[in-house]
């Protein structure tokens, strides 16, 4: 158990937050919410340690084991993947260490069989005899092979190094895991065997993540960062964002006899209570949720960014034809002889462990890339509207402020009033819009790419990967943009809850030719045999 006491943290003068008085206790999952820049890292560097600059106290009950995710895929490169992973229990590689050592000894005397018998014994406790196997284990679920234990973390790929650095986090049975961002850079595979892990895992778990699917399914309460404050509250992400979204509805509006408020809350917590039933963990979380008072529903200061497209006119039943289209990207073949066909109510997710594919793809059939064979063609109805992945382009070496730039792409109104009431939905007003396009941060880049789509009316929408560098306000924001939208969507995402509430189709580039189904993304996982 965690228990934190009146914490609190200033950078420079400003309160990031304070006055904290959490418990985080066994058997539970923990995910740590906010806005970008809110603190949920920082939060996390301070239940581990390593910012020790805090007010306030955190204590862990005396004799347990926390263990976190390292983030620096490079300071295990010298160690093999079997010694990197049991460095996951740092007392258990000591020992290890010495005893290698000792027995190496040309001159092992009595005092160093004394002392390795000491070890032999801690070594045991510790369950060091199943060290290797365990280790394979978690490699295995993680989906690389047991080949890979013996060899230097340094020959790995990006992807793998961060599935060893997961094992290693996840090895020797902690008491405590703190994790931030895990399933960054994971396969579907590796990221439902993460959650069947933590899902049994007896112990505490605190995550941060921007992966909503992930928060649904692993963890029983929510801390969230706002006002300053940090608050917890019982249930997984959907009921704290469909909580907090009620609650403001309720605050909106306050004309209404209490007695109803209270009423409509407790009708909302027996709905939702009620309708959980998927993960291993919903039994003990509907029994959560139901003993919740309407005190202690989440009321937030969030603002979600509005994401609306319009259609200027209905697609046709001519879409889009694709045939044989074949490319290769500095002498690999990315596409290979790929056709389909779009139909007027498609909403496509594109998928491929070759991302490059799904991004040529999308390049080609907005122009901006040539394909070496085969042809495609846009139906005469259609109008496209594009999100690239790099939007490096669009920014670069531009001395425009945010109005000047958004003005380029409207087709007709370009008064600086019309040209606000797009940028104000994606949280842009006041003087913010004069603001230097070149200064922008990932996210905020996003959204003025949001609000150029938006400007559009496309009937057509190609976004490829959208959701990078956003938070979750605006993560559901697209999400539920993009399911409302009447016309067609070809789209990728790392997002599983997008794709599974947006998608009717999917499209997959594998090694062995084109896979394409009309199903949603749950079905096509188990189609795939993948879940």
């Amino acid at each position: 158990m965690i228990t934190v006491t009146d914490v609190g943290l200033q950078y420079g003068g400003q309160k990031l937050f304070s006055d904290v008085n959490l418990k985080f206790t066994d058997g539970n999952c923990y995910g740590i919410i906010g806005a970008n820049g809110a603190g949920k890292s920082t939060f996390l560097k301070i239940l581990s340690g390593e910012i020790q600059d805090a007010t306030g106290e955190v204590s862990i009950t005396p004799g347990q084991r926390m263990s976190i995710l390292k983030q620096d895929h490079f300071a295990y490169n010298s160690f093999t993947v079997l010694d990197t992973i049991i460095q996951g229990n740092p007392r258990l590689y000591e020992i290890m260490q010495e005893k290698d050592a000792l027995y190496a000894k040309p001159d092992f005397s009595e005092e160093d069989g004394i002392r390795a018998s000491e070890l032999e014994g801690e070594f045991a406790e510790l369950n060091g005899w199943e060290a290797e196997t365990e280790a394979g284990k978690l490699l295995q679920g993680l989906g690389i092979s047991l080949d890979k234990l013996y060899v230097t973390v340094e020959s790995l790929n990006d992807a793998e190094k961060v599935k060893v650095l997961l094992a290693q986090a996840l090895f020797g049975e902690p008491n405590i895991i703190l994790l931030d961002e895990p399933t960054n850079h994971l396969d579907v595979s590796s990221v439902h065997w993460l959650e069947d892990f933590l899902m049994d895992y007896k112990g505490t778990v605190i995550v941060v993540s921007h992966d909503r699917h992930f928060l649904n399914n692993v963890c029983t309460h929510i801390v969230d960062i706002d006002y300053n404050k940090i608050r917890m509250y019982t249930g997984n992400y959907d009921f704290w964002y469909e909580s907090s979204q009620l609650m403001q509805r309720m605050l909106r509006d306050q004309s209404r006899k209490n007695e109803e408020k209270i009423q409509e809350l407790q009708n909302f917590i027996q709905r939702f209570s009620a309708n959980k039933s998927k993960s291993r963990q919903a039994t003990s979380r509907k029994k959560l949720i139901e003993k919740l008072t309407v005190e202690e529903l989440p009321a937030s200061s969030r603002r979600y960014p509005f994401v609306g497209f319009t259609m200027d006119r209905e697609v046709g039943k001519e879409v889009l034809t694709v045939e044989n289209l074949s490319k290769a990207i500095d002498g690999v073949k990315v596409l290979d002889h790929v056709s389909f066909r779009i139909e007027r109510t498609d909403k496509v997710a594109f998928l491929g462990n070759n991302e490059n594919s799904v991004t040529t793809l999308f390049q080609i059939l907005m122009g901006e890339m040539e394909p070496d064979e085969g042809t495609f063609k846009w139906g005469n109805t259609t109008s496209q509207s594009y999100f690239p992945k790099d939007n490096t382009a669009y920014f670069a070496d531009s001395d425009e402020d945010l109005i000047r730039w958004l003005q380029k792409y409207s087709r007709g109104d370009i008064t600086e009033t019309y040209l606000r009431g797009f940028l104000g939905r994606m949280l842009f007003s006041g003087d913010e819009v004069y603001k230097k396009v070149k200064v922008l941060s990932g996210g905020e880049k996003v959204r003025c790419m949001l609000a150029r789509m938006m400007l559009f009316g496309s009937n057509v929408l190609l976004l490829d990967q959208p959701t990078n560098h956003l938070d979750l306000e605006s993560i559901t924001a697209v999400n539920n943009g993009l399911a409302d939208f009447k016309g067609v969507v070809l789209f990728s995402t790392h997002d599983h809850q997008m794709m599974e509430t947006i998608a009717n189709r999917i499209i997959e580039f594998t090694p062995e030719g084109l896979i394409d189904k009309s199903m949603g993304y749950e079905e096509y996982l188990e189609f795939r045999n993948l879940i």
